[in-house]
């Protein structure tokens, strides 16, 4: 029996799913604009509690500010730090990026306040007690009078930032927030469409960015790294692994056909860490190599860095284990998501695509 073929584009590539005013990706000029602002812009002149009220603003049609912002994740934070006994209990057993899942999955609505700040308040909340855990510790108390990046790292690493490290995880979170209808906002956008809460929207949209096609090649990067170890080695590993066929973690990018535009304003965030810890000449020597050996292999459209090149080497400089990567994208994902589940739910459509079907047809 004959098998209908189909033309339609699979993964929907290239299918508008919504209209949106959060954020465009143009990946033939390798432009990220997130809210009217490039990302580069606004990662040089915007905190995450900033960033977040333009996304918010822009999807429910508020007037939020920085300081608005700021206050509502700090009395979030303290309220998801007193719900720690409710969440944590579920999460026993579990690694850190399937805990973040559960506890994730155990939030719910507080009466006369916006379901937005309970959750982007929570993640971090929820990522700093899982890795205390994970240590023997307790969880560290929220402190509401600092900034959510912050607040972060004190809860993951149980001591106050300094200055620069706290600029560099911001700058991080503003550069992340987020990045037009990728995997984990479509799915998101899916779930709101259905009119079911914003609680179950970011929920099922952290779950579909714990794939490995999606939020989980940061930690791979630092492995790729490891496995080369040295200068002299560059060459010879890159070399062989390329000739294996295998994929070289941090190069290429489903959308961008050029550079991610995300990939430099992270680099220069490293840059202000030095002194950290950071082997950024090295990480940069491999970087170089890896992307003349992939013009080489694929002069019509050679793969250049993504983001996860250097959010990988940018969290390990800050001494966030390597299994929290996921969660504390998380974090900063967070806004994009609830923005989109918002805006997804003032348009009030279910997203219902079709199918091709290409199966047999009945005599």
């Amino acid at each position: 029996m004959n098998m209908q073929i189909s033309k339609t584009p699979i993964g929907l590539d290239g299918i508008p799913a919504a209209e949106t005013v959060l954020s465009h990706v143009d990946g033939e000029r390798g432009e990220l604009i997130i809210a009217g602002e490039r990302v580069g812009d606004l990662a040089g002149k915007s905190s995450f509690e900033g960033v977040t009220a333009r996304l918010w603003n822009a999807a429910m049609g508020t007037s939020l500010n920085e300081a608005n912002v700021r206050s509502r994740l700090g009395a979030a934070r303290e309220r998801a730090f007193a719900r720690l006994p409710e969440l944590l209990p579920a999460t026993r057993g579990m690694s850190i990026a399937e805990g973040f899942r559960a506890a994730v999955a155990g939030l719910r609505g507080e009466n006369g306040l916006e379901h937005e700040a309970t959750i982007v308040g929570a993640l971090p909340v929820i990522a700093g007690a899982l890795l205390q855990r994970a240590k023997g510790e307790d969880p560290i108390a929220p402190d509401p009078t600092l900034g959510h990046a912050a607040d972060t790292l004190s809860m993951l690493r149980g001591r106050k930032a300094e200055p620069r490290e706290i600029t560099a995880l911001d700058t991080y979170f503003v550069t992340v927030c987020d990045h037009g209808m990728n995997a984990s906002t479509f799915t998101t956008r899916v779930v709101a469409s259905t009119q079911a809460d914003l609680f179950a929207a970011v929920t099922a949209g952290y779950c579909a960015l714990t794939g490995p096609l999606h939020g989980g090649a940061p930690e791979p990067v630092l492995e790729m790294l490891d496995a080369i170890g040295s200068t002299e080695r560059i060459k010879p590993w890159v070399d062989s692994a390329l000739a294996r066929g295998e994929r070289l973690m941090g190069f290429g990018h489903r959308i961008y056909r050029v550079r991610d535009p995300r990939a430099d304003v992270l680099k220069r965030a490293i840059g202000r860490l030095a002194g950290g810890g950071t082997d950024l000449p090295f990480a940069g020597e491999v970087e170089a190599y890896i992307r003349d050996a992939l013009r080489r292999k694929n002069p019509d459209r050679p793969l250049d860095t993504n983001v996860e090149f250097f959010t990988a080497i940018l969290l390990d400089a800050l001494k966030i284990p390597r299994q929290a990567f996921t969660p504390i994208f998380a974090v900063a994902r967070a806004a994009g998501w609830t923005a989109h589940a918002r805006e997804q739910l003032r348009g009030g459509r279910l997203i219902r695509p079709s199918s091709a079907y290409i199966g047999p047809m009945p005599r």
